[in-house]
């Protein structure tokens, strides 16, 4: 199924999608988390600005770096009110502080676009939340899954009277989706991985070209954490999908960025980092800007021709648009990590490990 610009690509600026889709970025108010002006968070809440969007709810942890961004959007976009909200997606506690904060802004009704950006990558030794989940699991996944399904009122009070798919969850995942799946039967990383179920051991060979060594005899290596938790952003957007597009028309998508110079990578072992910037001068990564690794976060929330209708209804997602990459629909996941039957899981163990039922 093509999208409306077919031109775009792994080098289109995401100012350029938010100018491409401007009239439907005007008025409209848009949920950004991952506030540091060195990151994507800033890229899709600048490249959105340029639309002229009426607010942009920029979540962070840290307060300086919110204000960084948002004074560094106001210099540029001086009409946009850019709102800071403070939130550790690590913790439950703090995502449910943080929904309570925007469920009782009466000044903000509706919530249009959630783009869940923000992320920790390659946590070098194995670390639980406070909440007891593996800590990228945890921030990647489950802090954003529970601050959409908290605020979700406000969403479905921007549905009301729209088009089906006018309103949208994207989750930036990564190109983890290509070679990963769930760990369902060890989502902590106790048990060593040659013990695992053959579907849920790591991609070996993609492993090794990080630098990582002897993993059948281990149960943690960090992005192996990493990419299972990549792998539920994009099932957690079909979930989404199951969950409200019939009734509320609420949309979730995911999409993989390419690979940008970022801080996400500040906790990668040298050994790792090394390894990076070997495959980046033989011509394996390719770096792409901040606007460009926003663009495609941008496409999917903001491009009406992304559809489910034609292929079946929300429980057929996965042979639509559930991923994307380079502005483009991608049919290159790995069937695990695109599966209704995945996603309803993931659902079901969300739930229980947040403790709260969700329905609407």
């Amino acid at each position: 199924m093509p999208t409306t610009h077919a031109e775009f690509g792994a080098n289109t600026e995401a100012v350029e999608v938010a100018k491409a889709f401007q009239s439907r970025v005007q008025g409209k108010t848009a949920l950004v988390t991952g506030a540091n002006i060195k990151g994507l968070g800033f890229a899709h809440a600048y490249g959105l600005a340029a639309g002229g969007p009426k607010r942009i709810i920029l979540a962070g942890r840290t307060p300086s770096k919110m204000t960084e961004c948002i004074d560094a959007i106001k210099a540029d976009f001086p009409d946009v009110d850019v709102r800071p909200l403070e939130i550790d997606l690590s913790s439950q506690a703090s995502v449910r502080k943080a929904a309570a904060t925007v469920l009782g802004w009466d000044d903000v009704p509706t919530i249009d676009y959630v783009i869940n950006v923000a992320g920790v990558m390659g946590i070098p030794k194995r670390t639980l939340s406070v909440d007891g989940i593996e800590i990228q699991m945890a921030t990647n996944h489950i802090g954003h899954w529970l601050l959409a399904c908290l605020i979700m009122p406000k969403l479905i009070a921007a549905a009301q009277g729209q088009p089906k798919g006018s309103v949208r969850i994207v989750n930036i995942s990564s190109g983890s989706p290509f070679i990963a799946a769930m760990r369902w039967s060890d989502m902590n990383f106790d048990v060593i991985n040659k013990e695992l179920p053959a579907a849920e051991q790591p991609h070996y060979a993609f492993m090794a070209r990080w630098g990582y060594t002897g993993l059948e005899d281990v149960a943690y290596a960090g992005i192996d954490g990493y990419n299972r938790s990549k792998v539920a952003n994009v099932l957690a957007g079909i979930g989404f999908t199951h969950a409200l597009y019939e009734k509320h028309g609420i949309l979730g998508l995911a999409v993989h960025p390419g690979v940008i110079p970022t801080e996400l990578g500040r906790s990668f072992e040298t050994v790792i980092q090394e390894n990076v910037d070997r495959m980046h001068k033989a011509g394996e990564i390719t770096y792409k800007t901040l606007g460009g690794g926003a663009s495609t976060g941008l496409v999917a929330a903001l491009d009406p021709k992304i559809t489910i209708e034609a292929k079946g209804g929300p429980k057929n997602i996965e042979n639509y648009g559930a991923f994307m990459a380079d502005c483009q629909v991608s049919d290159n996941a790995r069937d695990l990590a695109v599966a209704s039957s995945e996603a309803d899981k993931l659902w079901s163990v969300s739930e229980s490990l947040v403790k709260e039922k969700f329905s609407w």
